[in-house]
Protein backbone atom coordinates (compact mmCIF):
# COMPACT_ATOMS: atom_id res chain seq x y z
CA UNK A 1 0.00 0.00 0.00
CA UNK A 2 2.96 2.25 1.00
CA UNK A 3 4.49 1.72 -2.70
CA UNK A 4 1.25 2.39 -3.96
CA UNK A 5 1.15 6.03 -2.02
CA UNK A 6 4.26 6.76 -3.21
CA UNK A 7 3.99 6.11 -6.82
CA UNK A 8 0.60 7.98 -6.36
CA UNK A 9 2.33 10.90 -4.62
CA UNK A 10 4.66 10.84 -7.43
CA UNK A 11 2.24 11.12 -9.99
CA UNK A 12 0.74 14.04 -8.66
CA UNK A 13 3.61 15.74 -8.10
CA UNK A 14 4.92 15.18 -11.63
CA UNK A 15 1.08 16.58 -12.79
CA UNK A 16 1.84 20.30 -10.90
CA UNK A 17 5.26 20.29 -12.86
CA UNK A 18 3.44 20.01 -16.10
CA UNK A 19 -0.07 21.76 -14.70
CA UNK A 20 2.30 25.29 -13.30
CA UNK A 21 4.68 24.96 -16.53
CA UNK A 22 1.82 25.56 -18.87
CA UNK A 23 1.14 28.90 -17.55
CA UNK A 24 5.01 29.54 -16.87
CA UNK A 25 5.75 29.23 -20.24
CA UNK A 26 3.83 31.65 -21.54
CA UNK A 27 2.85 34.36 -19.12
CA UNK A 28 6.21 36.58 -18.86
CA UNK A 29 6.94 37.05 -22.82
CA UNK A 30 3.52 37.32 -24.35
CA UNK A 31 3.42 41.15 -23.24
CA UNK A 32 5.93 41.93 -25.50
CA UNK A 33 4.84 39.56 -28.38
CA UNK A 34 1.61 41.47 -28.49
CA UNK A 35 3.62 44.73 -28.83
CA UNK A 36 4.60 47.02 -31.50
CA UNK A 37 7.68 44.84 -32.20
CA UNK A 38 5.55 41.53 -32.22
CA UNK A 39 1.71 42.10 -33.25
CA UNK A 40 1.57 45.52 -32.81
CA UNK A 41 -2.09 45.48 -30.85
CA UNK A 42 -3.05 48.34 -29.43
CA UNK A 43 -2.69 48.74 -25.51
CA UNK A 44 -6.68 47.95 -25.07
CA UNK A 45 -6.44 44.72 -27.09
CA UNK A 46 -3.30 43.93 -25.09
CA UNK A 47 -5.78 44.82 -22.37
CA UNK A 48 -8.14 42.01 -23.39
CA UNK A 49 -6.14 39.49 -24.08
CA UNK A 50 -4.91 39.71 -21.01
CA UNK A 51 -8.61 39.76 -19.29
CA UNK A 52 -9.39 36.62 -20.69
CA UNK A 53 -7.65 34.65 -17.92
CA UNK A 54 -8.88 36.80 -15.31
CA UNK A 55 -12.40 36.05 -16.49
CA UNK A 56 -11.74 32.67 -16.67
CA UNK A 57 -11.00 32.77 -13.28
CA UNK A 58 -14.10 34.55 -12.06
CA UNK A 59 -16.20 31.88 -13.93
CA UNK A 60 -14.56 28.87 -12.81
CA UNK A 61 -14.63 30.05 -9.32
CA UNK A 62 -18.00 30.63 -9.96
CA UNK A 63 -19.34 27.60 -12.01
CA UNK A 64 -16.91 25.49 -13.82
CA UNK A 65 -14.91 24.61 -11.21
CA UNK A 66 -18.10 22.89 -9.45
CA UNK A 67 -19.68 22.22 -12.57
CA UNK A 68 -16.24 19.94 -13.36
CA UNK A 69 -16.00 18.29 -9.48
CA UNK A 70 -19.37 17.37 -9.63
CA UNK A 71 -20.04 15.73 -13.11
CA UNK A 72 -16.68 14.33 -14.32
CA UNK A 73 -14.25 12.53 -13.05
CA UNK A 74 -11.07 14.38 -11.88
CA UNK A 75 -8.61 12.79 -14.10
CA UNK A 76 -11.13 12.58 -17.42
CA UNK A 77 -11.83 16.20 -16.87
CA UNK A 78 -7.87 17.03 -17.06
CA UNK A 79 -7.15 15.22 -20.12
CA UNK A 80 -10.33 16.76 -21.82
CA UNK A 81 -9.29 20.61 -20.92
CA UNK A 82 -5.69 20.15 -21.48
CA UNK A 83 -6.46 18.80 -24.86
CA UNK A 84 -8.72 21.42 -25.66
CA UNK A 85 -6.54 24.38 -24.06
CA UNK A 86 -3.47 22.73 -25.22
CA UNK A 87 -4.80 22.91 -29.24
CA UNK A 88 -6.40 26.54 -28.12
CA UNK A 89 -2.72 27.98 -27.13
CA UNK A 90 -0.79 25.86 -30.00
CA UNK A 91 -3.36 28.21 -32.51
CA UNK A 92 -1.76 31.43 -30.95
CA UNK A 93 1.53 30.51 -32.20
CA UNK A 94 -0.27 30.91 -36.04
CA UNK A 95 -2.48 33.55 -35.02
CA UNK A 96 -1.83 37.78 -35.98
CA UNK A 97 -5.16 39.02 -36.02
CA UNK A 98 -6.59 40.08 -32.84
CA UNK A 99 -10.39 38.56 -33.11
CA UNK A 100 -8.78 34.96 -33.60
CA UNK A 101 -5.56 35.70 -31.11
CA UNK A 102 -8.16 36.84 -28.21
CA UNK A 103 -11.03 34.33 -28.57
CA UNK A 104 -7.71 31.22 -29.00
CA UNK A 105 -6.59 32.69 -25.36
CA UNK A 106 -9.99 32.91 -23.41
CA UNK A 107 -10.45 29.42 -24.98
CA UNK A 108 -7.40 28.33 -23.61
CA UNK A 109 -8.23 30.14 -20.06
CA UNK A 110 -11.66 28.58 -20.01
CA UNK A 111 -10.39 25.03 -19.85
CA UNK A 112 -7.25 25.60 -18.19
CA UNK A 113 -8.15 27.64 -15.17
CA UNK A 114 -10.61 24.73 -13.53
CA UNK A 115 -8.04 22.54 -14.00
CA UNK A 116 -6.03 24.30 -11.02
CA UNK A 117 -8.89 23.52 -8.74
CA UNK A 118 -9.05 20.10 -10.03
CA UNK A 119 -5.36 19.13 -9.41
CA UNK A 120 -6.12 20.30 -5.81
CA UNK A 121 -9.08 17.75 -5.62
CA UNK A 122 -6.73 15.36 -7.27
CA UNK A 123 -3.49 16.02 -4.63
CA UNK A 124 -5.89 16.54 -1.44
CA UNK A 125 -7.78 13.11 -2.50
CA UNK A 126 -5.12 10.70 -3.12
CA UNK A 127 -2.66 11.81 -0.68
CA UNK A 128 -2.76 9.58 2.80
CA UNK A 129 -1.92 12.72 5.22
CA UNK A 130 -2.81 15.79 2.51
CA UNK A 131 -1.29 18.13 5.59
CA UNK A 132 1.96 17.31 5.81
CA UNK A 133 2.27 15.80 1.97
CA UNK A 134 0.52 18.44 -0.10
CA UNK A 135 3.23 21.14 0.52
CA UNK A 136 5.66 18.83 -1.48
CA UNK A 137 3.18 18.02 -4.22
CA UNK A 138 2.40 21.42 -4.44
CA UNK A 139 6.32 22.30 -5.03
CA UNK A 140 5.95 20.34 -8.13
CA UNK A 141 4.20 23.40 -9.19
CA UNK A 142 7.02 25.60 -8.31
CA UNK A 143 9.46 23.45 -10.25
CA UNK A 144 7.78 23.49 -13.22
CA UNK A 145 7.35 27.49 -13.21
CA UNK A 146 10.88 27.40 -12.98
CA UNK A 147 11.64 24.76 -15.71
CA UNK A 148 9.03 26.40 -17.98
CA UNK A 149 11.93 29.78 -18.11
CA UNK A 150 14.66 27.90 -19.67
CA UNK A 151 13.30 26.41 -23.33
CA UNK A 152 13.11 30.03 -24.10
CA UNK A 153 16.93 30.47 -23.49
CA UNK A 154 17.62 28.29 -26.30
CA UNK A 155 14.83 29.82 -28.61
CA UNK A 156 16.23 33.38 -28.04
CA UNK A 157 20.35 32.37 -27.94
CA UNK A 158 21.66 35.05 -30.44
CA UNK A 159 18.84 37.10 -31.09
CA UNK A 160 17.92 40.84 -30.30
CA UNK A 161 15.09 43.68 -30.30
CA UNK A 162 12.47 42.73 -33.04
CA UNK A 163 13.94 39.62 -33.99
CA UNK A 164 13.78 38.18 -30.36
CA UNK A 165 9.91 39.19 -30.23
CA UNK A 166 9.39 37.20 -33.01
CA UNK A 167 11.23 34.35 -31.79
CA UNK A 168 9.21 34.38 -28.52
CA UNK A 169 6.10 33.32 -30.22
CA UNK A 170 7.79 29.53 -29.44
CA UNK A 171 6.06 30.08 -25.54
CA UNK A 172 2.98 29.01 -27.23
CA UNK A 173 4.16 25.78 -28.94
CA UNK A 174 6.15 25.15 -25.58
CA UNK A 175 3.01 25.75 -23.86
CA UNK A 176 1.10 23.88 -25.66
CA UNK A 177 3.26 20.51 -25.98
CA UNK A 178 2.90 20.61 -22.14
CA UNK A 179 -0.50 20.50 -22.40
CA UNK A 180 -0.99 18.14 -24.23
CA UNK A 181 1.56 16.12 -22.20
CA UNK A 182 -0.54 16.64 -19.34
CA UNK A 183 -3.65 15.51 -21.40
CA UNK A 184 -2.25 12.18 -22.22
CA UNK A 185 -0.88 11.97 -18.68
CA UNK A 186 -3.67 12.79 -16.94
CA UNK A 187 -5.12 9.42 -17.88
CA UNK A 188 -2.53 7.35 -15.67
CA UNK A 189 -3.81 9.28 -12.24
CA UNK A 190 -5.19 7.94 -9.83
CA UNK A 191 -9.20 7.59 -10.60
CA UNK A 192 -11.49 9.91 -9.01
CA UNK A 193 -15.15 9.94 -9.23
CA UNK A 194 -17.40 13.30 -9.38
CA UNK A 195 -18.74 14.82 -6.23
CA UNK A 196 -22.05 14.39 -4.85
CA UNK A 197 -24.00 17.87 -4.91
CA UNK A 198 -23.56 17.93 -1.05
CA UNK A 199 -24.95 20.79 0.91
CA UNK A 200 -26.13 23.82 -1.18
CA UNK A 201 -22.89 25.44 -2.34
CA UNK A 202 -24.51 28.65 -2.67
CA UNK A 203 -25.00 28.66 1.01
CA UNK A 204 -21.82 28.31 1.80
CA UNK A 205 -20.58 31.49 -0.56
CA UNK A 206 -23.35 33.63 1.08
CA UNK A 207 -22.14 32.41 4.54
CA UNK A 208 -18.85 33.37 3.83
CA UNK A 209 -19.21 36.55 2.25
CA UNK A 210 -21.10 37.45 5.64
CA UNK A 211 -18.07 36.89 7.53
CA UNK A 212 -16.87 40.03 5.93
CA UNK A 213 -19.29 42.08 8.30
CA UNK A 214 -16.10 41.19 10.89
CA UNK A 215 -13.77 44.56 10.75
CA UNK A 216 -10.48 42.47 10.46
CA UNK A 217 -11.83 40.30 7.58
CA UNK A 218 -13.13 43.32 5.53
CA UNK A 219 -9.54 44.68 5.88
CA UNK A 220 -7.57 41.72 4.87
CA UNK A 221 -10.08 41.51 1.83
CA UNK A 222 -9.31 44.92 1.02
CA UNK A 223 -5.86 44.56 1.15
CA UNK A 224 -5.57 41.30 -0.69
CA UNK A 225 -7.38 42.72 -3.47
CA UNK A 226 -4.77 45.57 -3.58
CA UNK A 227 -1.99 43.14 -3.36
CA UNK A 228 -3.62 40.78 -6.06
CA UNK A 229 -3.25 43.67 -8.15
CA UNK A 230 0.57 44.61 -7.36
CA UNK A 231 1.04 40.96 -7.60
CA UNK A 232 -0.14 40.47 -11.12
CA UNK A 233 0.99 43.76 -12.44
CA UNK A 234 4.58 42.67 -11.74
CA UNK A 235 4.46 39.90 -14.31
CA UNK A 236 2.87 42.01 -16.71
CA UNK A 237 5.61 44.66 -16.61
CA UNK A 238 8.58 42.82 -15.42
CA UNK A 239 9.50 41.36 -18.43
CA UNK A 240 9.42 44.39 -20.70
CA UNK A 241 11.31 46.36 -17.90
CA UNK A 242 14.35 43.70 -17.29
CA UNK A 243 14.64 43.45 -21.11
CA UNK A 244 14.76 47.14 -21.90
CA UNK A 245 17.49 49.43 -22.46
CA UNK A 246 17.20 50.68 -19.21
CA UNK A 247 18.31 47.35 -17.79
CA UNK A 248 19.90 45.77 -20.77
CA UNK A 249 18.92 41.96 -19.34
CA UNK A 250 19.48 39.47 -22.93
CA UNK A 251 16.25 38.45 -24.26
CA UNK A 252 17.38 34.74 -23.65
CA UNK A 253 18.13 35.65 -19.96
CA UNK A 254 14.64 37.47 -19.31
CA UNK A 255 12.75 34.49 -17.94
CA UNK A 256 15.78 32.58 -16.13
CA UNK A 257 16.21 35.70 -14.68
CA UNK A 258 12.52 35.79 -13.28
CA UNK A 259 12.65 32.52 -12.35
CA UNK A 260 15.14 33.10 -9.60
CA UNK A 261 11.91 34.49 -8.01
CA UNK A 262 10.28 30.50 -7.78
CA UNK A 263 13.44 29.48 -6.53
CA UNK A 264 13.36 31.53 -3.37
CA UNK A 265 9.47 30.91 -2.93
CA UNK A 266 10.94 27.35 -2.56
CA UNK A 267 12.75 28.34 0.63
CA UNK A 268 10.81 31.09 1.82
CA UNK A 269 7.93 28.40 2.00
CA UNK A 270 10.69 26.43 4.23
CA UNK A 271 10.84 28.99 6.86
CA UNK A 272 7.43 30.51 7.11
CA UNK A 273 6.17 28.66 9.87
CA UNK A 274 8.79 29.55 11.61
CA UNK A 275 8.42 33.19 11.38
CA UNK A 276 4.75 33.33 11.69
CA UNK A 277 5.12 31.35 14.89
CA UNK A 278 7.39 34.52 15.92
CA UNK A 279 6.17 37.21 14.37
CA UNK A 280 2.01 36.49 13.87
CA UNK A 281 -0.01 36.62 11.45
CA UNK A 282 -0.30 41.10 10.67
CA UNK A 283 3.76 41.29 10.76
CA UNK A 284 4.22 38.28 8.80
CA UNK A 285 2.07 39.63 6.23
CA UNK A 286 3.20 43.08 6.39
CA UNK A 287 6.43 42.04 5.56
CA UNK A 288 5.45 40.34 1.91
CA UNK A 289 3.56 43.28 1.48
CA UNK A 290 6.83 45.79 1.66
CA UNK A 291 8.33 43.08 -0.06
CA UNK A 292 6.52 44.60 -3.38
CA UNK A 293 6.95 48.01 -2.00
CA UNK A 294 10.79 47.49 -2.08
CA UNK A 295 11.02 45.66 -5.59
CA UNK A 296 9.29 48.26 -7.61
CA UNK A 297 11.25 51.05 -5.87
CA UNK A 298 14.58 49.38 -6.67
CA UNK A 299 12.73 49.31 -10.19
CA UNK A 300 11.84 52.61 -10.25
CA UNK A 301 15.31 54.21 -8.78
CA UNK A 302 17.89 51.73 -9.62
CA UNK A 303 17.21 50.69 -12.98
CA UNK A 304 21.00 51.11 -14.18
CA UNK A 305 21.98 48.90 -11.40
CA UNK A 306 21.31 45.27 -13.05
CA UNK A 307 23.02 43.44 -10.81
CA UNK A 308 20.21 44.65 -7.86
CA UNK A 309 17.54 44.05 -9.99
CA UNK A 310 18.45 40.60 -10.50
CA UNK A 311 18.97 40.18 -6.66
CA UNK A 312 15.43 41.39 -5.73
CA UNK A 313 14.30 38.84 -7.81
CA UNK A 314 14.24 36.81 -4.49
CA UNK A 315 12.13 39.26 -2.97
CA UNK A 316 9.49 37.17 -4.64
CA UNK A 317 9.55 34.16 -2.46
CA UNK A 318 8.73 36.77 0.59
CA UNK A 319 5.82 38.33 -1.72
CA UNK A 320 4.29 35.44 -1.75
CA UNK A 321 4.99 32.88 1.11
CA UNK A 322 4.46 36.04 3.28
CA UNK A 323 1.68 36.91 2.22
CA UNK A 324 -0.57 34.87 0.24
CA UNK A 325 0.66 31.56 1.63
CA UNK A 326 -0.01 33.07 5.14
CA UNK A 327 -3.35 34.57 3.77
CA UNK A 328 -4.85 30.88 3.51
CA UNK A 329 -3.56 29.55 6.73
CA UNK A 330 -4.97 32.35 7.95
CA UNK A 331 -8.72 31.46 6.31
CA UNK A 332 -7.93 27.96 7.32
CA UNK A 333 -7.60 29.34 10.97
CA UNK A 334 -10.14 32.30 11.05
CA UNK A 335 -13.31 30.40 9.12
CA UNK A 336 -15.26 27.67 10.33
CA UNK A 337 -15.13 24.25 8.88
CA UNK A 338 -18.08 23.88 6.44
CA UNK A 339 -17.47 27.18 4.61
CA UNK A 340 -13.51 27.19 4.37
CA UNK A 341 -13.50 25.66 1.25
CA UNK A 342 -16.15 29.20 0.49
CA UNK A 343 -13.88 31.49 2.40
CA UNK A 344 -10.56 30.17 -0.29
CA UNK A 345 -12.68 30.66 -3.08
CA UNK A 346 -13.69 33.84 -2.03
CA UNK A 347 -10.20 35.19 -1.75
CA UNK A 348 -8.92 33.33 -4.83
CA UNK A 349 -11.72 35.61 -6.67
CA UNK A 350 -9.46 38.58 -5.39
CA UNK A 351 -5.78 36.70 -6.34
CA UNK A 352 -6.47 34.95 -9.48
CA UNK A 353 -9.63 36.90 -10.61
CA UNK A 354 -10.38 40.43 -9.71
CA UNK A 355 -6.87 41.41 -9.04
CA UNK A 356 -5.84 40.24 -11.70
CA UNK A 357 -8.27 42.21 -13.96
CA UNK A 358 -7.58 45.35 -11.99
CA UNK A 359 -3.90 45.00 -12.78
CA UNK A 360 -4.52 44.98 -16.71
CA UNK A 361 -6.78 47.58 -16.52
CA UNK A 362 -4.83 49.93 -14.73
CA UNK A 363 -1.27 49.26 -15.51
CA UNK A 364 -1.20 48.60 -19.43
CA UNK A 365 -3.11 52.00 -19.89
CA UNK A 366 -0.44 53.42 -17.54
CA UNK A 367 2.04 52.18 -19.11
CA UNK A 368 0.83 53.21 -22.54
CA UNK A 369 0.61 56.77 -20.97
CA UNK A 370 4.02 56.83 -19.87
CA UNK A 371 5.65 55.67 -23.49
CA UNK A 372 7.09 57.88 -25.67
CA UNK A 373 6.56 58.05 -28.98
CA UNK A 374 9.62 55.97 -30.12
CA UNK A 375 9.16 53.25 -27.18
CA UNK A 376 11.06 54.11 -24.59
CA UNK A 377 8.62 53.54 -21.24
CA UNK A 378 9.26 55.91 -18.26
CA UNK A 379 9.61 53.39 -15.68
CA UNK A 380 10.24 55.37 -12.85
CA UNK A 381 7.29 56.75 -12.80
CA UNK A 382 5.50 53.33 -13.82
CA UNK A 383 6.55 51.70 -10.88
CA UNK A 384 6.38 54.56 -8.38
CA UNK A 385 2.34 53.56 -8.74
CA UNK A 386 2.86 49.75 -7.38
CA UNK A 387 5.27 50.87 -5.12
CA UNK A 388 2.80 53.53 -3.15
CA UNK A 389 -0.07 50.82 -3.54
CA UNK A 390 2.10 48.25 -1.65
CA UNK A 391 3.13 51.12 0.86
CA UNK A 392 -0.74 51.90 1.63
CA UNK A 393 -1.83 48.48 1.75
CA UNK A 394 1.07 48.11 4.25
CA UNK A 395 -0.58 50.58 6.51
CA UNK A 396 -4.14 49.83 5.73
CA UNK A 397 -2.87 46.25 7.53
CA UNK A 398 -0.98 47.50 10.22
CA UNK A 399 -3.76 50.50 11.50
CA UNK A 400 -6.79 48.38 10.98
CA UNK A 401 -6.01 44.65 11.05
CA UNK A 402 -6.94 43.48 14.12
CA UNK A 403 -7.66 39.62 14.70
CA UNK A 404 -8.71 37.70 17.57
CA UNK A 405 -6.31 36.87 19.85
CA UNK A 406 -7.68 33.18 19.87
CA UNK A 407 -6.39 33.41 16.16
CA UNK A 408 -3.57 31.95 17.62
CA UNK A 409 -0.26 31.15 15.11
CA UNK A 410 1.52 28.87 17.82
CA UNK A 411 0.51 25.76 15.82
CA UNK A 412 1.25 26.58 12.98
CA UNK A 413 4.49 25.79 12.32
CA UNK A 414 3.71 21.78 13.25
CA UNK A 415 0.66 21.69 11.09
CA UNK A 416 1.95 23.46 8.21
Amino acid sequence: MSNEASAAGKKLFFMMVLEFFIWGAWLPLIWGYMGKDGLAFSDLQITWVGSAFAIASILGIFFSNQFADRNFAAEKFMAFSHLVGGLAILGMYWASSFPVFFSLMLVHSLFYVPTISVANTLAFTHLKNAQKQYGLVRMGGTVGWILAAWPLYFVLQGKEGVEAVAASRNIFLVSGIASLALAVFSLQLPHTPPKSAGEGGSLAWLRALSFLKKPFLLVLFIVTFIDSTIHNGYFLMAGGFLGSDAVGIKPQWIMPVMSIGQIAEIGTMAILGYFLTKLGWKTTMILGILGHALRFAVFAFLPENQTIIIIVQVLHGICYAFFFATLYIFIDAAFPKDVRSSAQGLFNLLILGLGDLAAKWIFIPLQGKLTAVDGTVNYHKLFLVPTGLALFAAALLLLAFWPPKTLSTKEVEASH
